[in-house]
């Protein structure tokens, strides 16, 4: 089998999503999810499923508060955390390419943020998979956030934080969600489909299986 062509890059910022973009998490988010709905008696599908990711919990959750007959949106997603961080819950690991990837662009002395829709808690243990979090200047969570993606906020807090304008900045993500937020935000994107098929992604500047192929560009003749 061919090896996939390299993909080479160049930016003043890296702007990553994280799960499913740095660390593959959506196996036990779906597992999560599947509990909450099935716990209370509930269908649970794919295209369900789907409607999750890349989204804050508490505003995907919203659309289908109704459904449970009485628990709020915060009592919902405080049990759906539960299953997530309980013993029986599958552990995430590092997206092929992400670790590498972080340790030369920030030995190359490129800003970069996290920004994602999850909790802080939840993203500070996960990026010690792929070198922890002291690798970057700027983590946006869900609490720094009055709309999730696809609202462009998150990105754009976080250029504002970095000093980058939107446009000399590249977005990682993995989900639809993230990558019409990063084009609003006025980002370039690569996306991956660890977690969604190449067609739902298509709004995305580039299209990658993973971070493997990705190579930072040392100037603009190198791109």
């Amino acid at each position: 089998m061919t090896a996939p062509e390299p993909h080479s890059l160049q930016a003043k910022a890296a702007l990553f999503d994280l799960d499913g973009t740095l660390v593959a998490t959506e196996h036990r988010s779906r597992a999560a999810w599947t509990r909450l709905f099935t716990t209370h008696g509930l269908p649970v599908d794919d295209a369900l499923l789907a409607t999750f990711v890349g989204r804050r919990g508490q505003e995907a959750l919203a659309d289908h508060v109704d459904r449970f007959g009485g628990p709020t949106v915060d009592e919902l997603f405080e049990e759906a955390c539960g299953y997530l961080m309980g013993p029986d819950s599958p552990p995430p690991y590092a997206v092929p390419g992400a670790a590498d990837l972080l340790a030369d662009l920030r030995g190359r002395g490129v800003p970069l943020a996290v920004v994602t829709s999850g909790l802080r808690a939840h993203a500070t243990e996960l990026l010690e998979h792929v070198g922890g979090a002291g690798l970057f200047q700027v983590i946006v969570t869900a609490e720094d956030v009055q709309a999730g993606k696809p609202d462009p906020q998150g990105y754009l807090a976080a250029c504002r934080a970095l000093g980058v304008h939107p446009a000399d900045g590249i977005a990682f993500e993995d989900a639809p969600a993230g990558v019409s937020a990063a084009a609003a935000a006025g980002l370039r994107c690569v996306a991956l489909t660890t977690t969604h098929p190449a067609a739902d992604l298509a709004h995305a500047d580039v299209v990658v299986p993973d971070l493997t192929t990705l190579r930072w560009a040392r100037d603009a003749e190198d791109r």
